[in-house]
């Protein structure tokens, strides 16, 4: 009788309700020559679109204008048992749509009101880096999501 296999990745919905309560997502972008670059982003997700906001002038918007190929991760856990995560890999583009901001906004401010900084407590540089313009940046993923969730093997926990 062979083995039988237990799968670890997560449904597409399963999927989806993991990202969309994550705290934080590591952004990624391409530099021109293709080294891509990291970075850690609060977002939103609506109607399975990855959200970010970010100064418009910022150097993610500059490379994701030249090459919109971006990849998205949120994970979770600290035993291997507990790890799971979902990598999304898509494209993304800057959206000025006056109806899809104030969900967005609500969105944000739904996760992220009580972790906020007041600009008051912050250095003036990092006032003035808030104060410029921000783009609304949308990640549309391909259909295929890479997930894991290694609880779903149901070890015998450790300590």
């Amino acid at each position: 009788m062979a083995p039988q296999h237990t799968s670890v990745r997560l449904s597409s919905d399963e999927a989806w309700h993991f990202i969309a309560q994550a705290h934080t997502g590591i952004f990624i972008t391409l530099r021109r020559d293709g080294v891509p670059i990291a970075t850690p982003m609060w977002f939103a997700v609506i109607d399975r679109r990855i959200y970010l906001q970010t100064p418009a002038r910022s150097r993610k918007v500059t490379r994701l204008r030249r090459d919109p190929r971006v990849s998205f991760l949120v994970e979770a856990g600290e035993r291997w048992a507990e790890l799971r995560a979902v990598h999304v890999t898509g494209r993304a583009e800057v959206v000025e749509d006056a109806d899809l901001l104030p969900r967005v906004a609500a969105e944000m401010e739904r996760k992220y009101a009580r972790f906020r900084t007041a600009r008051a407590a912050m250095p003036e540089s990092a006032r003035r880096h808030y104060a410029t313009a921000f783009a609304l940046v949308r990640v549309v993923p391909h259909t295929h999501l890479i997930s894991w969730d290694n609880r779903k093997l149901r070890l015998a926990s450790s300590p």
